[in-house]
């Protein structure tokens, strides 16, 4: 068992870091509202600490999982963030998902100090995190990863090296160039099946079993034919990704003409107020449309 740190207690943090505290490790935990780190202390059995340097002393492996890039860079770098509490020779794995810029910028930052480094960004959603069961895609050498990879095995379902540091990031905008364009297929053919007045959940039960089948097509269908949308991964954090994805893509060369469509059309879910909507309410905006 392992002596860990784990920084960022939010949807996905919180349960996963639960499963390190439920398989034996020695968990610290940092968040930056400390009361949440108190009240998952409390129900897990770990530490909490009010800074992530204090969170990090100590820790074999420290893991973060926070909002954005400049979230992350908080958390790592300065007097009071993780990098100033590890060791050399210890490993800090990212679950955020952020740009492959600023991963390769503190993976470069913490090999000066002689700290290993894993871009682990995860998806599987709110219920993954909860079950244990995420896939994640990481980024790395082969000798660190290696040493974190039994670790991680916590909470995933798959957890699997694609390169050298960054190539987890890259590997989570494909993920999410996927995903964009599933929604929206999903909720066009849905809202199809309704304005024909077809029975919409016999539609699926019998399309899904074929060639148009999907995980999104499994676990939303329900709820977006009854127009609820609380499953945690929010529109906000999808547009923030798709971002992301579209910088990449001008960056390296790479078309992404349904992705920029989509990131537009969820534009246009945060104007009707669904910003903390879930990504399956790109319903929502063709039931708008009438």
């Amino acid at each position: 068992m392992a002596k860990l740190a784990f920084l960022g207690l939010g949807v996905m943090g919180y349960p996963m870091a639960g499963h390190l505290a439920k398989a034996g490790h020695d968990v610290c935990v940092f968040n930056r509202t400390g009361a949440k780190a108190e009240a998952w202390a409390a129900e897990f059995g770990g530490r909490s600490a009010a800074t992530p340097a204090e969170a990090a002393a100590g820790a074999e492996v420290v893991f973060a999982c926070v909002g954005n890039d400049d979230d992350l860079r908080s958390v790592c770098t300065g007097e009071s963030g993780a990098f100033a509490g590890m060791a050399a020779g210890t490993v800090f794995v990212d679950h955020t998902t952020v740009s492959a810029q600023v991963t390769r910028e503190l993976a470069e930052t913490a090999a000066h100090a002689e700290i290993g480094y894993v871009d682990a960004p995860v998806s599987g959603g709110q219920a993954g995190a909860e079950n244990g069961v995420l896939s994640i895609m990481c980024g790395g050498a082969e000798e660190t990863f290696g040493k974190v990879e039994p670790i991680i095995a916590a909470y995933a379902r798959i957890c699997r090296r694609l390169g050298e540091v960054g190539a987890g990031q890259l590997t989570k905008m494909c993920n999410q160039i996927a995903i964009a364009g599933l929604v929206q297929g999903l909720s066009e053919a849905l809202n199809f099946a309704e304005k024909a007045e077809l029975d919409a959940a016999a539609v699926v039960e019998v399309i899904s079993q074929g060639a148009a089948g999907s995980w999104q097509m499994e676990n939303r269908y329900k709820t977006m034919i009854a127009d609820e949308f609380e499953h945690g991964f929010a529109v906000d954090w999808m547009r923030k990704d798709l971002n992301i994805c579209l910088r990449t893509g001008d960056e390296i060369g790479a078309a992404l003409p349904v992705t920029a469509l989509v990131d537009q059309f969820y534009k246009d879910v945060q104007a009707l107020g669904g910003g903390r909507w879930d990504t399956s309410s790109l319903i929502k905006r063709l039931r708008a449309l009438g």
